[in-house]
């Protein structure tokens, strides 16, 4: 895509579409109207992944466009990106192209960012990173002042830290939070931000303990957690539960409980099909759960994790795949009522889609 369809008209036209498209997807549950949180159409994404493309004495960034595998093409300018990517971009391809022993068998480059200016740069090789390569990337660290974390096959180095700490501001009150290399982060900060806020006014009314589901590194978790008396957590990626620990403490927060385990575990740890150490100390009984939210892989939710949702006063739906979201409301409608429906535009001009529903049980 080039530079020129980044323009707020191109923005506005396509996030039209998208509007239209889901009232019209999702109008046979008769939602309420749909509240509709743009995006920035440029400098939006704090995260990046590109090909490194060698063609002689000179390397640059590539992409492959979508169902396009076999020929990437070059990339010299990257819209989307935040503006330290921008900036780090033209930078860190002139090192490369002038150091052989940061490009050689380099296929990868990974930038994340924060709004507040950090970064971390991912190189990703074709082969083994050895002393030579680590005194010169600690050299091209200092130089960009950032962080750089070199892969290859079973070998991970980290020069500086390997996160960074993104900062949201949500009602008024800044969250802090740690975002590991390679786990997953929302790409739009500011997008997220209204997320959040979203979620945050939507619960003020509840009341009661809150169950949460793939909770990452508590990216919703800790906002929340004001509206509640006590939430349990859960995540499965241990590095996310790691984040997720890490962040309460970084933000003050003691109401949360986490646990390492898959929604389909804690679905039968709630309905005592069997024990799990992982839940060893936490007395589920004791809890008043009123509440859960979920956000899900774009899979959605299995049956049995549909069925305990529905056994809830208020459900908070964020979902990545507008398909699986209508085909797990057509369950829970049976029991609830939409009472409110959101569109979060992370992802301008692609197809992808977020959407959040809050869901009530019918009197």
């Amino acid at each position: 895509m080039t530079e020129q369809l980044f323009t707020l008209e191109h923005y506005n036209l396509q996030l039209q579409e998208k509007v239209q498209r889901i009232t019209a997807f999702f109008s046979d549950l008769k939602p309420p109207a749909l509240e509709v949180y743009p995006s920035s159409p440029t400098g939006f994404r704090m995260r990046a992944e590109f090909k490194v493309w060698h063609e002689g004495a000179q390397s640059f960034y590539a992409m492959y466009r979508q169902g396009e595998y076999k020929t990437p093409y070059r990339v010299d300018q990257f819209p989307q990106g935040h503006e330290t990517i921008a900036r780090l971009m033209p930078t860190l391809i002139t090192e490369i192209n002038a150091c052989q022993v940061i490009r050689h068998k380099l296929f990868q480059v990974e930038f994340l960012t924060t709004l507040s200016g950090e970064a971390l740069i991912t190189l990703i090789y074709h082969k083994k990173l050895d002393e030579p390569w680590q005194h010169t990337a600690e050299a091209l660290r200092k130089r960009l002042g950032v962080s750089i974390v070199g892969r290859s096959r079973k070998q991970k180095l980290v020069l500086g830290q390997d996160f960074v700490t993104e900062t949201l501001q949500v009602h008024g009150r800044a969250y802090h939070y740690q975002q590991i290399e390679s786990s997953f982060t929302q790409p739009n900060a500011q997008v997220c931000e209204k997320m959040l806020a979203w979620a945050v006014a939507q619960t003020r009314q509840c009341t009661g303990d809150l169950i949460e589901l793939y909770c990452g590194n508590g990216n919703f978790t800790l906002p929340l957690a004001d509206n509640f008396d006590r939430v349990m957590a859960t995540e499965l990626a241990k590095s996310s539960v790691n984040s997720a620990r890490y962040n309460m403490q970084l933000n003050g927060v003691d109401n949360i409980e986490i646990a390492r385990m898959s929604s389909e575990e804690f679905s039968q740890a709630l309905d005592k099909v069997r024990p799990f150490r992982r839940l060893q100390g936490i007395d589920l009984e004791g809890f008043n759960f009123t509440t859960i939210f979920v956000d899900p892989p774009r899979a959605g939710l299995d049956e049995h994790t549909t069925a305990i949702a529905q056994r809830y006063d208020t459900i908070v739906y964020i979902s990545c795949n507008p398909q699986t979201l209508h085909r797990d409301l057509h369950v829970i409608c049976q029991t609830h009522q939409i009472k409110a429906f959101a569109l979060f535009d992370q992802f301008p001009f692609t197809e992808h889609i977020e959407c959040g529903v809050i869901v009530k049980r019918r009197l």
